[in-house]
């Protein structure tokens, strides 16, 4: 219930921070999302079988039955016992991004603007199709700007999503994506 509340407040917050910006940028939005699909379109996935999938699977489908899909999927699964509970535990593999300072800083300040609701739009696109499972920045001015958790099969799929987002186009930011391993299902705390 906690990773459910936690998904549909991330989903609030993406739509207020595009909602705000939107009439500006339909245009830039638009030619975000015609990119955005021919990258989807090159790893051959179809939008609307995954999201109605994942809905699927998650309210309706067994512990098994959701193995098995992960695994037809092509994603990286094992098992673990839990010593304290006796539970067993799938881990699946996702791929975190860390979002780190680019090398071109120097937009002023109404480009930089524009980029930033760019960028919470596709972050917003990402999570509304399934393929990120949370995103946020960094609590510093570090070089390390946010994170991005990519709940995707494969590596190469993830950094093409990662790259298609419109801050690392304009080299504003930069990737650095790892695989990274949880347990299906653990909400944050």
């Amino acid at each position: 219930m906690r990773q459910i509340i936690t998904c549909l407040i991330l989903v609030i917050f993406f739509y207020g921070c595009k909602k705000e910006k939107e009439t500006n940028l339909v245009t830039n939005t638009a030619t975000s999302d015609i990119e955005h699909q021919d990258s989807v379109v090159k790893l051959g996935i179809d939008e609307k079988d995954l999201i109605e999938d994942s809905i699927e699977t998650l309210s309706q489908s067994s512990p098994a039955d959701i193995r098995k899909r992960l695994v037809e999927d092509g994603y990286q699964l094992f098992d673990y016992v839990d010593s304290k509970s006796g539970d067993t535990i799938l881990m699946q593999q996702y791929f975190i991004a860390f979002l780190k300072r680019g090398p071109v800083r120097n937009q002023n300040e109404e480009e930089a603007a524009r980029l930033q609701v760019e960028h919470l739009a596709h972050l917003s696109k990402m999570y509304e199709m399934g393929y990120a499972d949370i995103s946020g920045p960094m609590g510093d001015n570090g070089d390390v700007r946010g994170i991005t958790i990519y709940n995707v099969p494969t590596l190469e799929m993830a950094d093409s999503l990662a790259n298609s987002d419109p801050m690392v186009k304009a080299k504003r930011l930069v990737i650095e994506m790892h695989p990274w391993w949880a347990a299906k299902g653990t909400p944050l705390r």
